[in-house]
């Protein structure tokens, strides 16, 4: 089950868990997610962003319209602050990186996202290596745009996927965790009704 993280009269600040959907998928098997149980208790809360089914960690709804028009501002104008911690295949030879590479979805395998230089849209991530840690290792990611899939798609394309990561790991990665082990785990942004910066933070759980 979520937990609250904050509350107050403009916004809900979650701790999602991994294996819920945010917000309903398609057919009457995916209804239930996260939207829907806060909304059972919160009738008025909306949709801010999204992470993915398999990604934990913190997340914020709005509990007004003129709320989520100004936390969907900060969203879209790129000054909202988001840290991941990951857990991924290998070493890197690196200590820190930059993937600048744009993409888009991949039409021929849904839900996939692929790379795509020539049409694909502008996609940023920054990431520092936090431990080494034999047949793996954990990064600190930061994700400087916010396209779906960004994160596990980047970090696959440069060798390093996500363990237990079902779409983009290859199965010798993919078994080696029985959940995505990806975590949100802070959230900072410019709250609406008070114009102060807040940061709120998700213990990684793995």
């Amino acid at each position: 089950m979520h937990e609250i993280l904050f509350q107050d009269d403009h916004l809900l600040v979650l701790d999602k868990p991994s294996g819920l959907l945010s917000v309903p998928g398609r057919g009457p098997d995916l209804q239930d997610c996260l939207s829907a149980r806060v909304q059972e208790a919160f009738p008025l809360a909306l949709v801010v962003h999204r992470l993915d089914r398999d990604t934990s960690g913190v997340m914020v709804m709005a509990l007004d319209p003129e709320t989520q028009r100004a936390l969907n501002r900060q969203f879209a104008e790129r000054t909202v602050e988001k840290c991941y911690v990951a857990v991924v295949a290998g070493s890197p030879m690196a200590s820190e990186g930059l993937i600048d590479l744009p993409m888009r979805k991949d039409f021929d395998q849904p839900p996939c996202h692929k790379i795509d230089l020539v049409a694909g849209r502008p996609a940023r991530t920054r990431w520092r290596l936090v431990e080494r840690q034999g047949d793996r290792s954990r990064l600190e990611v930061r994700p400087l745009t916010g396209r779906s899939h960004q994160i596990r798609l980047h970090l696959a394309t440069i060798r390093h996927p996500i363990l237990g990561d079902p779409l983009y790991a290859p199965p010798e990665a993919r078994t080696l965790s029985d959940r995505l082990l990806l975590h949100a785990t802070e959230l900072s942004l410019t709250h609406p009704g008070t114009n102060s910066r807040y940061t709120w933070s998700s213990k990684c759980p793995f």
